[in-house]
């Protein structure tokens, strides 16, 4: 641990919080929509980079290189694939939510259905958040820093003890910036991390390809492509922790759900200034994930060559950065980490708060006819957020324990939460006459299967096919259900609260990016580099 890593380390991370504190100073959070929506003022490429952050967190930068020391690339197949995913979201989906002038996935879904269904999902999304993805990201980044630094070495405590203080410090500083700063706070710093990532994955090719080869990057990069081979095909097969086949049936549903419904993502494209603006921004997050392979998982690949056994496979990231960077480059690879785990964690925290004031207190309190003033839901929102945040510290650590493998851990269980909430919302686009009952049935079998088919009998099939099975189940369900209420028809409300006119110039420049989603899995494979 160098004196000018740390020192990087807390310079870079300084600056950001300052600087996204000056942007900031002069535009005061005082109403629900600047703290959950940033006023619906922020343009593209802020837009952009909120999204590729948000998604980027310690959960990747651990899991998937953790994914390639002990299977394959297979596993960049989430980040790869999405591409389509998410450029369906920026023609189709972005449009709708635009057009009914929704606030939240639920709130469209109440539109769509009615306000019991949008409880419902409500609670269902707050519960994915609480038991899922908060802890999942604040473990990710304690394991993170605590294999780059190891900042308690000097106090002699063990490794446990040590994840558990560096979550709660991840924890309390996320949960800070978000409640002072809101949603404007948090894409300011995501864009100025991205740039960071940006630099991160030029850099690191360098150093640890020189690293690799003692000191002759050429050399490097020659072991790396002759040896350990197998290590860089992304082309699944049946036994591998990611097989092809599911790219096109759990994955995709999981990538067109996380992008085009999950809360804390469509939140960022909903504070856009219009649509043409959400769409760009999708469109250069598209481009950022494209470039993930070669900026978050060569680490991976080099920890194939440098460590025979780890006890500790999660460990590798850290160990690889730690082992193959100059203090410098320690210390913006650690702030930017650090910030993705906090950025994700932020974004989830914000659209936690958001979810319960707009969806649950602001109409609990109209029922009772209670006075509502945005000052009290701003606080009420802030308050809620320090609950979530502890609930998440307290149960991060225990995810060490977790007997798959962390990342399968985190997309196993989140595709209880999403695909339920999935299938209901791409029901609803489909047909104008599937009623609220059938909406509500279908994300009760969805839930109650799933946990019966995967965690009780344990049936041999992988869960992304299982998910995709289960779509098709629960759709069908809620088709019958919808023939017993023949008479019911769904009218589109439609508010223009932003300029609609959509991006001119998209489809040339969606064509790109699919061929460069094709041409990456090309590379890493058999007919590439594999």
């Amino acid at each position: 641990m160098s004196i000018l890593s740390i020192v990087s380390f807390l310079l870079i991370t300084g600056f950001i919080a300052l600087f996204s504190a000056l942007k900031t100073r002069k535009k005061k959070v005082q109403t629900t929509n600047g703290l959950f929506f940033a006023d619906h003022n922020n343009n593209f490429f802020i837009v952009g980079g909120a999204l590729l952050l948000s998604n980027i967190s310690a959960n990747q930068f651990i899991g998937e290189n953790e994914s390639i020391y002990t299977n394959n690339m297979s596993v960049m197949a989430w980040g790869v694939s999405s591409v389509l995913a998410m450029l369906l979201v920026a023609e189709f989906f972005l449009p709708i939510y635009f057009r009914t002038g929704a606030m939240t996935i639920p709130d469209y879904l109440g539109k769509r259905y009615d306000n019991s269904t949008k409880r419902l999902v409500s609670i269902v999304f707050l519960c994915s958040y609480v038991v899922n993805l908060l802890p999942a990201v604040l473990y990710g980044g304690a394991v993170a820093l605590t294999g780059m630094f190891n900042f308690l070495l000097p106090l002699q405590l063990t490794y446990w003890q040590n994840i558990w203080i560096m979550v709660w410090v991840i924890g309390l500083t996320g949960c800070a910036y978000s409640v002072l700063g809101g949603l404007r706070a948090i894409s300011i710093s995501d864009t100025i991390l991205s740039i960071g990532l940006l630099t991160i994955g030029i850099a690191f090719p360098y150093f640890g390809f020189k690293f690799l080869g003692n000191g002759d990057w050429f050399k490097g990069f020659h072991i790396l492509l002759s040896q350990h081979t197998d290590h860089l095909n992304a082309i699944g097969g049946p036994k591998d922790e990611i097989p092809l086949s599911t790219i096109f049936t759990g994955m995709f549903i999981m990538n067109l759900y996380y992008w085009g419904m999950e809360q804390f993502i469509v939140q960022q494209a909903l504070s856009a200034k219009s649509l043409s603006h959400s769409q760009k921004g999708m469109g250069l997050a598209c481009l950022g994930k494209l470039l993930c392979p070669f900026i978050i998982n060569i680490p991976g690949l080099v920890g194939v060559h440098l460590y025979s056994n780890l006890e500790n496979t999660a460990e590798v990231f850290p160990l690889v950065v730690k082992d193959t960077l100059p203090g410098i480059m320690i210390g913006l690879t650690a702030a930017v980490v650090l910030g993705a785990a906090i950025s994700t964690f932020n974004a989830g925290l914000n659209s936690s708060s958001t979810l319960f004031v707009l969806n649950l207190y602001k109409p609990w309190l109209e029922k009772r006819n209670k006075e509502i003033t945005e000052k009290h839901l701003v606080y009420t929102g802030r308050k809620f957020e320090i609950i979530v945040s502890a609930l998440a510290m307290f149960s991060a650590p225990f995810i060490m324990f977790s007997k798959a493998g962390f990342y399968t851990y985190l997309q196993q269980l989140g595709g209880m939460f999403c695909v339920p909430i999935f299938t209901i919302i791409l029901v609803g686009f489909v047909s104008k006459k599937v009623p609220p009952q059938a909406a509500k049935i279908g994300m009760i079998f969805f839930i109650f299967s799933y946990i019966v088919f995967n965690y009780i009998l344990d049936i041999k099939l992988h869960y992304l096919h299982m998910l995709a099975l289960l779509f098709v189940f629960t759709t069908i369900c809620m088709l019958v259900v919808a023939k017993l209420y023949a008479n019911y028809h769904y009218t589109e409300i439609k508010l223009e609260s932003v300029e609609l006119s959509p991006w001119k110039n998209r489809y040339w420049y969606f064509a790109l990016l699919l061929m460069g989603m094709i041409s990456i899995f090309v590379l890493f494979s058999k007919w590439g580099i594999a």
